[in-house]
């Protein structure tokens, strides 16, 4: 693949490792190479491999193009060239709570440098920072710096407005660089402390950990009152727990999974919304009338004013919006939320004097609610991509536990002496997975699991879900 590898192969010439490796850095920059090390990290073992491969395979800010973005208001795109004689720029890829120290922010300087004493903006909140302390961190050791440069990753101490993805930038040069795109949670549970000093710990041990972990959620539940967390699987929220007992000293007690199930409708259909109240003095009034039908596919909630006329006074349209918006929020088929729908604001009406946004919202959340129980609503399930490594002689052992678990299998390929399996499989099948693969194949196959999308239950299986649901 590399030619001066395959030129010094043609003509006998000794094959180094200098140039075996320079061949490899080529290849990788290139894309055509992916380097794997192995090891682990729990036993401290290929950490310095992994480290030396970083320095030797992984290009360099100068090898890489500038990064992209745009204007924040005009939405232009802009380059940051990889310069330090550019204009400050730099994307915080992640936060940490330090027992030592505090918050620390993350950061990649993408152009210009940024010095101790010097001022940030941040373009999504449109608010100023001061830079009181810059940290470059060495494994396990940190080390306070006056400046970073372009290409550099350091830490921020004591920045607080600031969440993952944000841009930091020179305010009188504003970019706004592309945050990752994080999952949404497709698994979730309850969570309660055991004694009443917990109570007050866990609060912000949860806050802590869903600011490092945007894929990490944390919300009460409305009519239990319960606090639920909610992420991408079995193993992560293990993870959190142990963290929070770990490094908060939090204990609490967790309930079942509860799999992120979401509603759709699967046709167009209209919904009228009404809310009349009049006892004496100033009542209520709001009409909303909605048309609703399916979007594809993961383009969660579109909404069109197209109303004519003044039948609902603009100012009246926002509280609309705001409505719709709250219905989506609980399905009629279980209270789940609803993805993936088109809303037309289509007609209503107003009265003079009892018409306000309170009324026009709750007309629009009446209408939402109409138009999903006449728009064939169905459920729909979080599908996992899994991929399963295992030795040849398990796996008919792991397909046919896979096929019992609902899974489509993509694909079946050999690798070395391994068969790889990669499947689809629902999430609500996947409980215990490890334990029964280890069980298996005598605790040599592996697998790696990611969200990948919804689909809707087997209709046989809808009536036990929603009952479930029902009974808690």
């Amino acid at each position: 693949i590399d030619d001066e590898v395959a030129e010094a192969v043609i003509h006998e010439k000794p094959v180094t490792p200098e140039l075996l490796k320079a061949g490899i850095r080529r290849q990788t920059i290139a894309n055509k190479f992916v380097p794997v090390i192995g090891g682990s990290a729990l036993k401290n073992i290929g950490v310095q491999y992994l480290v030396d491969a970083v320095v030797d395979y992984l290009p360099s800010p100068l090898e890489i193009p500038p990064a992209k973005g745009m204007e924040p208001d005009t939405r232009e795109p802009i380059n940051a060239p990889t310069d330090d004689n550019g204009n400050f720029c730099s994307l915080a890829f992640k936060l940490w709570s330090d027992p030592f120290v505090g918050k620390l922010v993350f950061f990649r300087v993408y152009s210009g440098t940024l010095s101790k004493g010097d001022t940030v903006y941040n373009p999504r909140t449109n608010k100023r920072e001061r830079i009181s302390r810059l940290i470059q961190i060495q494994a396990d050791k940190r080390e306070d710096i006056e400046t970073c440069y372009s290409g550099d990753i350091a830490a921020i101490v004591g920045i607080k407005n600031i969440t993952t993805g944000d841009t930091l930038c020179d305010e009188d040069h504003p970019i706004l660089l592309e945050p990752p795109t994080f999952p949404d949670p497709v698994i979730s549970m309850a969570i309660e402390p055991k004694t009443k000093l917990d109570q007050e710990k866990m609060g912000v041990a949860l806050q802590r950990l869903a600011e490092e972990d945007p894929t990490f959620r944390v919300y009460t539940h409305e009519d239990t009152g319960q606090t639920i967390i909610a992420g991408m699987g079995e193993l992560h929220l293990e993870i959190i727990r142990d963290r929070m007992f770990r490094e908060f000293k939090v204990d609490a007690n967790a309930g079942k999974p509860q799999i992120a199930y979401r509603e759709t409708i699967t046709g167009g259909a209209h919904g009228v919304g009404k809310l009349i109240k009049q006892s004496g003095g100033r009542g209520q009034y709001g009409h909303v009338e909605v048309d609703v039908r399916p979007a594809a596919r993961g383009k969660g909630l579109l909404v069109e004013n197209k109303i004519v006329g003044g039948v609902i006074p603009r100012e009246y349209i926002p509280a609309v919006k705001k409505g719709i918006e709250e219905a989506v929020l609980n399905g009629v088929l279980g209270g789940y939320p609803v993805i993936d729908v088109e809303v037309d604001i289509v007609y209503g009406s107003y009265h003079e004097v009892d018409s306000n946004e309170l009324a026009f919202k709750m007309a629009a959340i009446f209408a939402m609610k109409d138009g999903f129980k006449q728009g064939k609503p169905i459920l729909l399930e979080p599908i996992m991509k899994v991929e399963n490594s295992t030795p040849e002689e398990y796996q008919g052992d792991i397909i046919g536990d896979l096929n019992r678990r609902r899974a489509r299998i993509d694909s079946i390929e050999a690798r070395g002496n391994l068969t790889i399996v990669n499947a689809e499989v629902p999430l609500a099948e996947m409980f215990g997975y490890a334990t029964a693969i280890r069980s298996l194949s005598k605790g040599r196959s592996s697998y790696s699991m990611e969200p990948s999308h919804f689909e809707q239950v087997p209709q046989n299986l809808v009536s036990a879900i929603l009952d479930q649901k029902e009974t808690k």
